[in-house]
């Protein structure tokens, strides 16, 4: 399939079909560089869904699972912009501190505006939305759904 930008563009394959996300560099250029390159090492492929808020939001990007876990690299700085955050809105999960982003994020289900301005907005779902909607709900998931594989376009 060709996308306007496949630079910018993740194709995630999911335990409940394929999502398309459409980066958004202008907002967070770090954040867009740092899930490109752990997508381009596989980081991401079979990591699970661990947390999913009916209503709310699905969150992944833990290899561990837990919630607990992120990749070797260093954290984020935050990249918070005014964007609001709507359903299929991708951003970055962090703890309380706001420069503690590192990969994992979460996906709004539902318009989420108490997160604006708080957490690095870094995507869009431009394809797939009803995919994570039947993504299992749990905190903790039991069973959890997961990322099959997550690449870049521009590499497929």
């Amino acid at each position: 399939m060709a996308y306007e930008n496949p630079d910018d563009t993740l194709v995630l394959e999911t335990t409940k079909g394929r999502v398309v996300i459409k980066l958004r560099p202008d907002l967070a250029p770090a954040h867009v560089t740092r899930v490109k390159e752990l997508a381009r090492e596989g980081f991401y492929d079979g990591v699970v869904f661990h947390r999913v808020i009916d209503g709310f939001m699905a969150q992944t990007g833990d290899p561990t699972g837990t919630g607990a876990g992120g990749s070797d690299k260093p954290d984020l700085k935050a990249e918070f912009t005014a964007e609001p955050h709507k359903r299929g809105t991708v951003s970055a999960a962090r703890t309380a501190n706001p420069n503690s982003a590192n990969s994992q994020f979460y996906i709004c289900f539902d318009r989420a505006p108490w997160l604006d301005r708080q957490y690095s907005v870094w995507g869009e779902v431009i394809e797939g939305m009803d995919n994570i909607d039947q993504i299992k709900r749990g905190e903790p998931v039991s069973d959890p759904d997961s990322i099959t594989t997550m690449r870049v376009a521009s590499d497929l």
